[in-house]
């Protein structure tokens, strides 16, 4: 669309996660509010949709497993619960097939889990500290890193980790079992490894593993999404569907886009420092999504996996940084890492008539990659689970080239927006002491290319609505989020 005319006090564009917080928010302070969706459907990064040709099985389009849906400061004011999304977190919150060998298991009890580890004691080092004060842990990764943190102590405690794990000391945890096991949740960061990048990643959703746990909504991700949207219409809002934004609209304008979208929007309404900056900014390596329909359970070896709803299936250490090397490269791995869902495992409803469940994987591959990973991906299962081949009704492959057509803001597969950097996470996009303003008048930035970077957590848009409230309204108190 060309930019509607603007009878509202502000547009967001792009219904991701955090245009619908900060929607959600400018909605609740009383503001007149509009989201523009180019896609047929709302949710950006959180959709589901049922499967082509078994309409009983559904899928989550990108995101499907949401350690930060509870934990995330929004989503805990927001309160999912109360307005009737249920979910549920299993047991086992990942786990690692590792080669010859039994699996590693992070239960929802770090107790548990220390003790099927071979050397649980490193693991508890680690962990322990950090699950005793998870709100400090919570306020220093997803705070606006321009604030004083709520828990200084923990702040150190956490900062000094990221630095010990993100560096060749990540050594001092010790066991194959526990090395593989915090590596596969610190590559969620889709980076070279170690870095602070990747061991924030892993010392943040580990945290949270061990505490609020990696629960699924019942029904699909896109029920995160629905209830966003009941919300923002409830105080006024709308929602426009499938209308491509190709021209500024008028007045206020939050972007839950990539950054470099405004240089096709504002064409020369882009200063040149900036515009120069935008034409710098770099995305990262892709992923190739697979989603598959099986028959039935999967026959793992180790039947612990049976009760895990998160898989990481990149192998031991060794092998995962190897694989993201290769990537960051520009060469498909041989053993990728791969990412696993099993939504049914938290979500029976997931479950058709006929026993047919989901399976959600992402392949790590380079940016821009036309490769099919169903296969690779199918002998990387079938060496966890002899006879899995056998359950696979149905693959359904996005590659990395084409996951822009169903989220712009994914450009050559990016899952992250350029967001895995230390820079991008404590910086933003360009160097601006406040990440979610641009130097256009008027237009701000919320998607996560903006601190506090990746996952479905709100806290992008919410720092963004705080802005534009300050600037824009002179509105210094942020309304209560609770229904």
């Amino acid at each position: 669309m060309g930019g509607r005319n603007s009878s509202v006090d502000v547009t967001v564009v792009g219904s991701g996660p955090n245009g619908l917080a900060a929607a959600v928010i400018c909605a609740r302070a009383g503001l007149s509010v509009r989201v523009i969706e180019g896609q047929p459907t709302a949710g950006g990064g959180a959709r589901s949709a049922p499967d082509p040709e078994y309409p009983g099985v559904l899928h989550d389009i990108c995101s499907a497993v949401h350690p930060l849906g509870v934990a995330s400061p929004f989503f805990a004011e927001f309160d999912l619960a109360a307005r009737g999304v249920t979910m549920r977190t299993p047991d086992v919150s990942y786990a690692n097939p590792l080669p010859d060998r039994p699996a590693a298991v992070a239960y929802r009890s770090l107790a548990r889990t220390c003790a099927e580890l071979d050397d649980g004691t490193s693991w508890r080092r680690l962990f322990g500290p950090l699950t005793e004060h998870v709100d400090g842990v919570l306020g220093f990764f997803l705070g606006d890193k321009r604030s004083l943190p709520p828990d200084l102590l923990t702040t150190v405690r956490t900062g000094l980790r990221v630095l010990a794990m993100g560096s060749p000391a990540w050594g001092l945890l010790r066991g194959e079992d526990a090395r593989a096991l915090f590596t596969g949740v610190g590559v969620h960061a889709i980076s070279t490894m170690p870095s602070p990048v990747n061991s924030g990643a892993g010392l943040m959703l580990g945290t949270v593993a061990h505490t609020a746990g990696w629960p699924v909504p019942v029904g699909g991700t896109q029920a995160i999404a629905d209830a966003l949207i009941a919300d923002l219409r409830t105080h006024g809002g709308e929602l426009v569907l499938g209308e491509p934004v190709t021209t500024p609209p008028g007045g206020v304008v939050i972007w839950d886009t990539a950054p470099t979208a405004l240089l096709d929007i504002y064409g020369d309404a882009v200063p040149t420092r900036y515009a120069k900056a935008l034409r710098r900014y770099r995305f990262g390596p892709g992923v190739c999504k697979v989603d598959f329909v099986l028959s039935g359970e999967i026959p793992w070896r180790d039947q612990r996996l049976a009760q895990a709803g998160t898989l990481h299936m990149g192998g031991t250490r060794a092998q995962m940084a190897l694989a993201e090397r290769e990537i960051a490269a520009g060469r498909h791995a041989e053993w990728p890492m791969t990412l696993a869902a099993l939504p049914h495992v938290a979500d029976p409803s997931r479950i058709d008539d006929q026993g047919r469940r989901p399976l959600w994987t992402y392949a790590h591959v380079p940016a821009g990659s036309t490769a099919d990973l169903t296969e690779t991906i199918t002998g990387l299962f079938e060496r966890a689970a002899p006879g899995f081949r056998d359950l696979v009704v149905a693959a359904r492959c996005v590659p990395a080239a084409r996951m822009a057509d169903h989220n712009a803001n994914y450009v050559g597969g990016d899952i992250i927006v350029g967001g895995a950097t230390l820079f991008a996470a404590m910086v933003g996009p360009t160097l601006r002491l406040n990440p979610w303003t641009t130097p256009i008048p008027q237009a701000y930035l919320c998607s996560s290319a903006t601190p506090p970077g990746t996952g479905v957590h709100g806290m992008a848009g919410y720092y963004a609505a705080r802005t534009v409230l300050r600037r824009e309204f002179g509105i210094t108190n942020l309304p209560r989020l609770s229904p």
